[in-house]
């Protein structure tokens, strides 16, 4: 059971700052933030779970059984990680790429406190065993001073794991084998890294959060692994009996000229590739969902539609589903992973020629990051943007990629990455 405390802040911007900063001293930190985007499906302005009560920490073999038995035992709020790689617990398949982070391929904890946002008001939920700490760790959080930051790194060196050439050459061992049927579409993704480097994991975050103002950035820590995200995407939403799921597929710059950023954005919204990127997607998405909705209840709210975010354009769907009150919010996760926006169709084909061309075992790298409630609802993000660091390894990596179809030219998409790669890059070397 927790105890509830409501708590209104003049300055909630300034709230959010301060208690990042307090939560550092914690060893696993979850920080969800929408950046007061504008979007449909929003329960919180941004949340903060920390300080462990119980965890799950597993490989890919029956990882989504263990994640079902472990969230059914808590009947709490949990909050974590699912990595790509657990699709092989999904389907017969393998990673055996190179991993210069060794993440665990699934973490999940409890927390003892949790901090809820929406505008100006602040929900405090803590286990009734430490709820004599609420008071004292307000006044902690008010104390917290931006000087607490103290920046630490290095002179960064970014490295390709798959070079110009080499990506062309990929890319078009992909589209033959979409030429020969094999596939429709496929998610390919190259790896940036650095290493010996040393970084203040929160100051970087916050650095990216400022240049891309994303509706689903996270800091996560875990001991000496970090998440640092800026990623525009939501994987899949659970509210009460209605699910929710918005890929993302088709991507433009921006531009500092208002006229030219309008050309841009009205391109991207008839661009013929990118919308049957998208489309192909969708009808992915609506397969995934079909496994646990209701007879007849998946549905496309909204299809191919551009958003606009600080550093890149971005043409989202939404479609929808409705479930049993019967059906295990895990098993929605289960029979939909991993995202089809990071995957292709065939799903099960892509993903085996995804694992024979990259160079790289994706991990948390289009994987997701979110929590569970005591009510069986759920929010996940897509992890994209975003920057993975091994603090004891000083192994630093970012990935990027696209979507690869019929239509796609080699050179244009890998200039799509490097727009893609930009915020990243960008904070990492100062």
């Amino acid at each position: 059971m927790r105890t509830k405390r409501l708590y209104s802040v003049n300055n909630i911007q300034q709230y959010k700052k301060k208690i990042l900063i307090w939560a550092q001293q914690f060893e696993d930190v979850l920080w969800l933030d929408s950046n007061n985007y504008n979007q449909i499906y929003s329960s919180y302005d941004a949340v903060l779970a920390v300080d462990t009560l119980t965890s799950i920490k597993t490989d890919y073999l029956n990882g989504f059984e263990k994640l079902k038995e472990y969230y059914s035992t808590t009947q709490d709020w949990i909050f974590g990680y699912l990595t790509y790689d657990l699709k092989n617990d999904v389907e017969v398949l393998n990673s055996k790429n190179h991993d210069g982070l060794a993440f665990p391929d699934l973490y999940f904890f409890q927390p003892k406190k949790l901090f809820l946002i929406k505008g100006n008001e602040v929900e405090i939920l803590y286990l009734k065993m430490i709820d004599d700490e609420i008071d004292g760790d307000l006044e902690a959080i008010n104390r917290s001073l931006e000087t607490d930051l103290i920046p630490k790194h290095n002179d960064i060196k970014i490295k390709l794991r798959i070079h110009k050439d080499d990506y062309f050459k990929k890319v078009n061992t992909m589209l033959s084998h979409i030429k020969r049927g094999d596939i429709y579409e496929a998610n390919f993704c190259q790896e940036f890294y650095a290493e010996n480097t040393t970084i203040n994991p929160l100051e970087i975050y916050n650095n990216l959060n400022t240049i891309s103002k994303p509706p689903f950035a996270s800091y996560f820590k875990s001991g000496d692994k970090y998440l640092l995200s800026a990623t525009p995407e939501r994987y899949i939403k659970k509210e009460k009996q209605k699910v929710i799921s918005q890929p993302i597929k088709g991507t433009a710059k921006r531009d500092q000229d208002e006229q030219q950023d309008f050309v841009l954005k009205s391109n991207l919204a008839k661009d013929e590739k990118e919308r049957s990127e998208n489309i192909m997607i969708v009808d992915l998405v609506r397969n995934d969902l079909s496994h646990t909705a209701t007879k007849g209840s998946v549905k496309v709210e909204e299809l191919c539609k551009v958003y606009t975010f600080d550093q890149v354009h971005q043409m989202i769907s939404t479609v929808v589903s409705n479930v049993e009150e019967t059906t295990h919010p895990v098993d929605i996760i289960r029979t939909t992973f991993p995202m089809g926006s990071m995957t292709g169709a065939p799903k099960v084909s892509a993903m085996k020629i995804i694992e024979k061309l990259e160079e790289t075992k994706r991990g948390l790298y289009s994987g997701s990051i979110g929590y569970f409630t005591p009510h069986g609802d759920f929010d996940f993000n897509v992890v994209i943007r975003s920057i993975l660091y091994n603090e004891t390894k000083k192994y630093i990596s970012y990935s990027v990629g696209g979507a690869i179809t019929a239509k796609s030219d080699p050179l244009k998409e890998y200039e799509e990455c490097l727009v893609k790669a930009k915020a990243m890059r960008t904070v990492l070397e100062n």
